[in-house]
């Protein structure tokens, strides 16, 4: 019998904002990346996203084509040192249920594990904060001189995250089936699949739908909504309210 431990997602599962996002911000006001960037090329798709007309995997997607054409060539230790000070204003801006269940895995003595498509800077000082066994992120490649390449090896997406996880597993001898998973969006379901109990957090839809089609996920999956101060415990065949 092997270890049981615990994979989470970070944005949108344990911090209620994305990482990049306010660390692009903060890069701004630092005038490392040009504000027009955000003012006006982003702000169309952040706004459609914002009056919930659009999607945020939209604007997720041109967000990062920007962000990781403007971080190539600046040298990683500044790009660090920014990151510091995000994580340092914004580590516990979490979910309550994440953070409960955090501590209540390190208290049951599980290994805890972080696995984001968060850039790793951002993610290795999170992982710190909350003094987890280990994680994997987005790689930023620097060069010789510890300059960023714009080059990335990415963890966003599900294959990913699997390939991830299996090393982990594989490292750390972890026992799946007793094990936990905790995520938010289609770029964790492998994470929820492969483990005896997955807990969605505030999933989006395209989640949710491909929860509800695979029978056994289904049945062994926790729902999880957060709004406001109440925590909400669904059943995975909830009803969806479509609007056009």
């Amino acid at each position: 019998m092997g270890n049981v431990a615990a994979f989470f997602d970070i944005d949108g599962t344990l911090f209620r904002n994305s990482l990049m996002i306010e660390h692009f911000k903060k890069m701004i006001r630092y005038e490392v990346i040009d504000p027009s960037l955000w003012y006006g090329r982003l702000r169309d798709s952040y706004s459609e996203w914002d009056k919930r007309y659009g999607d945020f995997n939209d604007y997720m997607d041109e967000l990062v084509q920007v962000y990781v054409k403007e971080l190539k060539g600046i040298n990683k230790s500044y790009i660090e040192f920014i990151a510091s000070q995000v994580i340092n204003i914004n580590w516990d801006k979490v979910y309550r249920y994440t953070r409960a269940r955090i501590n209540w895995h390190k208290e049951q003595g599980h290994m805890i594990f972080f696995i984001s498509g968060a850039p790793d800077f951002l993610v290795e000082k999170m992982a710190e904060k909350y003094r987890v066994t280990a994680y994997r992120a987005t790689r930023y490649i620097v060069d010789e001189n510890n300059n960023f390449t714009g080059q990335v090896v990415s963890m966003w997406d599900s294959e990913n995250k699997q390939k991830a996880v299996n090393e982990l597993v594989a490292q750390y001898k972890v026992d799946l089936t007793a094990s936990f998973s905790y995520g938010d969006t289609n770029g964790d379901l492998s994470m929820l699949k492969i483990v005896g109990n997955p807990v969605a957090i505030n999933p989006v839809k395209k989640l949710l739908m491909a929860i509800k089609e695979d029978k056994e996920l289904f049945e062994k999956t926790t729902i999880i909504v957060e709004r406001k101060d109440l925590i909400y415990k669904l059943s995975p065949s909830v009803e969806l309210i479509q609007f056009e």
